[in-house]
């Protein structure tokens, strides 16, 4: 019996200490050999998408994030290589980003260059922003203030996944613009300065529009 216990305990050190090399292996691999800063920032943005999708994987929806820059139409395709150039994040992300903010500018009668200005000047395109007032995700929301708009969403965490916070984002948006029949009333009333007698934030975000019209018409003109 004694012997018998021996033989397995030191089968079992034996198996314990080879398991214990091979992950030692694998972390100094890592450590020692890391991949350039530069390819890990760009995949960044994407992998972040990627995991606040989660919950959406299995659906017959593609969340933003996980679509090619190069299957996007041109125009499309124009503003993905704008943004990710001037705001710095991969392509495979703003790829995503564009192509549910066009999807949800059909879908909620808004423009859709104005729900990426929007994401511009609230975030700069990073998808699990979060203000020191709870506002989440790309387009900065406030869940306790649009709680009806995500219940068919799983609730305020669901701001996380760029796709639900483009839709929802692009819904407030055209709320505002027919209560108040003005655009740059609604910005204002988005970013909650409605009184603000400047209107600084709707400046800011129809500037970065108008940056954006003008690579639209550029594309539109190369494919007529």
């Amino acid at each position: 019996m004694n012997t018998t216990f021996l033989v397995a305990s030191r089968a079992y050190s034996t198996v314990k200490g080879t398991l214990a090399l091979i992950g030692l292996a694998a972390l100094a691999a890592f450590v020692v050999v890391p991949g350039p800063r530069e390819a890990l920032l760009e995949n960044l943005p994407s992998l972040a998408a990627l995991s606040v999708g989660d919950s959406f994987a299995g659906s017959a929806t593609v969340s933003a994030g996980q679509i090619q820059a190069a299957e996007l139409p041109q125009e499309q395709r124009a503003m993905t290589e704008y943004i990710s150039k001037r705001y710095r994040v991969a392509d495979e992300a703003v790829a995503g980003f564009v192509a549910t903010a066009y999807k949800a500018g059909g879908l909620h009668s808004v423009d859709p260059l104005l729900i990426l200005a929007v994401m511009a000047v609230e975030s700069r395109y990073n998808p699990v922003a979060e203000s020191a007032v709870g506002a989440k995700g790309l387009m900065q929301i406030i869940p306790k203030y649009h709680l009806e708009k995500l219940l068919d969403h799983g609730g305020e965490d669901a701001l996380l996944d760029p796709e639900v916070n483009i839709m929802v984002g692009a819904r407030i948006l055209r709320e505002y613009q027919r209560r108040l029949g003005d655009t740059e009333a609604a910005l204002q009333m988005y970013a909650g300065a409605f009184d603000e007698p400047t209107s600084t934030y709707a400046n800011k975000v129809l500037a970065e529009k108008a940056r954006l019209e003008v690579l639209r018409q550029k594309a539109r003109k190369q494919s007529a």
